[in-house]
């Protein structure tokens, strides 16, 4: 009796060796794991007294997780979503040391205590995460272990205590059919703790008659109805009723209203001079542009060759009106292309860079300088560029009113800048010789190599797809303390293992 051939490999067999070969692979991608554990706390409400640390505010928060298929060397960092509970552009976190409530870490359990932006923008929608320098992402943790909440309030409370508005004075009138501004109060601005007003991103809530009035925020409020005023410092779910001002009186009276007007119009022509702004008589008046008191403009008109919004307050006697006007200046419409006006624009020697800019201007001349010096004969819209230098395309409204744009651009030629090994050592000082970190070609722009910097602190200072040798990192000033900073830097070719080191930066 003749056996039945076999196949080499049964369906079963040929699965089970496909899942050898590819299993090991997939359980790698898919292992690495960072599970939030429930927080602490439900909001953050950072900025007031610690309270048990005399003298110090209240700014520290712990975060707790485990950790699943991760190398021993692997940093994780706490990063909060935007206002808007969105991590597209995320806030960064400052790290901490551990506190004296802090469990230690264990080698799939970890917590990490971390501190808000002073500047923080407040909301009731932030959320948190945990994220690895192998960029692995955790979850939103969940908020009071209440699952599907996955939102909170954080707040930064900069300014704690009461504070003033109406120049701390306790009524004011406004004239009928006209308006008055109640502002919060800031007669000493080079002491940040003298008022909120010089922690811009607060917000505030305005009461009208115990009310709160919709739709407001800001440091001041226009009134035009009688009433008593009051505004509260807005800190979500963390405010504090003792944050607030003093109640206003606000009146109206019989008189006029203030009108400011532009001799020149609105827009008017800055290169013809100063225009002159007045405003409807009265008996005292206070000029304020972009709301900040002008020194000295006292007067009922008031000279200038400035756009801005212009505000006037004027006292009729017995009630009080505030004229405003938005003034604008007359401007072409003028771009400049093939150049970078914010970036070094690196070519090679023999190499031609065409700069040419765009205008809506009637009749306009055109100009080229280099170096400071306008280039004979170049008068035309575009500039071929062979040289390097600092450049200058200026466009002129030659008819009319005369208005000029101006686009600064450098051109450098480029240097054979790749180097075999990854610098570890870099001299931000100024002089063009190492002041960036330099790299390999194989790892710059073009070849998908993912790049990450992290400070000693484990935040990322610096990532990109994209790395440029020619305006590398770092991109701005570097303060040194008593010490060389050391950075560390993950480097991920498109399908190679990860590179890791240290940059150390040196006066």
């Amino acid at each position: 009796m003749k056996s039945k051939p076999t196949s080499f490999f049964s369906s079963g067999a040929f699965m089970f060796f496909w899942m050898l070969l590819v299993a090991p692979s997939t359980l790698s991608l898919f292992a690495q794991q960072i599970n939030p554990k429930i927080l602490e706390f439900t909001q953050i409400c950072a900025g007031g007294p610690h309270p048990n640390k005399p003298g110090q505010v209240f700014n520290e928060y712990q975060a707790s997780f485990s950790i699943v298929g991760f190398a021993s060397d692997v940093i994780f960092r706490v990063e909060l979503s935007d206002p808007t509970g969105s991590f597209a552009t995320p806030t960064a976190t400052t790290a901490l040391g551990p506190l004296p409530t802090t469990p230690p870490d264990t080698a799939t359990d970890k917590t990490l205590v971390f501190a808000v932006p002073t500047n923080l923008v407040g909301s009731n929608t932030y959320k948190l995460r945990v994220v690895s320098s192998t960029n692995i992402a955790s979850q939103p943790f969940t908020i009071g272990g209440t699952a599907g909440v996955k939102t909170f309030s954080a707040y930064y409370e900069a300014y704690t205590g009461p504070f003033a508005i109406n120049n701390n004075q306790p009524t004011v009138s406004f004239c009928i059919g006209g308006k008055v501004i109640l502002t919060v109060y800031n007669p000493t601005p080079s002491i940040p703790n003298s008022s909120p007003a010089n922690y811009p991103q607060l917000k505030y809530s305005w009461y009208k008659d115990n009310v709160l009035i919709s739709g407001q925020s800001s440091s001041s409020l226009e009134v035009n109805a009688a009433g008593v005023y009051f505004a509260k410092l807005d800190y979500g779910l963390c405010s504090d009723d003792n944050y607030r001002s003093q109640g206003v009186t606000v009146t109206s009276a019989s008189g006029a209203s203030a009108v400011i007007t532009s001799s020149s119009g609105n827009p008017f022509c800055a290169s013809l001079g100063n225009t002159t702004l007045a405003v409807t008589g009265g008996n005292s008046y206070v000029w304020k542009k972009d709301n900040v008191i002008i020194d000295g403009a006292i007067s009922q008109t008031y000279l200038t060759n400035l756009a801005g919004v212009y505000t006037c307050d004027v006292d009729f006697g017995g009630c009080k009106s505030t004229g405003t006007i938005d003034l604008k200046v007359l401007k072409t419409n003028s771009t400049i292309s093939g150049v970078d006006v914010v970036k070094v624009n690196n070519i090679t020697e023999g190499e031609t860079l065409n700069a040419i800019i765009t205008s809506d201007a009637a009749v306009p001349s055109y100009q080229w300088f280099l170096n400071g010096v306008a280039l004979s004969g170049a008068d035309k819209s575009s500039l071929d560029i062979t040289d390097e230098g600092k450049y200058k395309g200026v466009v002129t409204q030659t008819t009319g009113c005369i208005i000029s744009d101006e686009f600064p651009f450098e051109v450098s030629f480029k240097v054979n800048l790749n180097v075999p090994k990854i610098s570890n050592i870099v001299t931000p000082n100024g002089d063009g010789v190492n002041d960036t970190w330099i790299i390999p070609d194989k790892y710059l722009a073009g070849t998908n190599t993912h790049i990450v910097i992290l400070s000693s602190f484990g935040e990322i200072v610096y990532q990109t797809d994209n790395y440029d040798n020619y305006n590398g990192w770092p991109q701005t000033a570097i303060e040194f303390n008593n010490f060389n900073p050391v950075y560390y830097y993950i480097i991920t070719p498109t399908g190679e293992s990860a590179k890791k080191g240290s940059i150390t930066l040196l006066k």
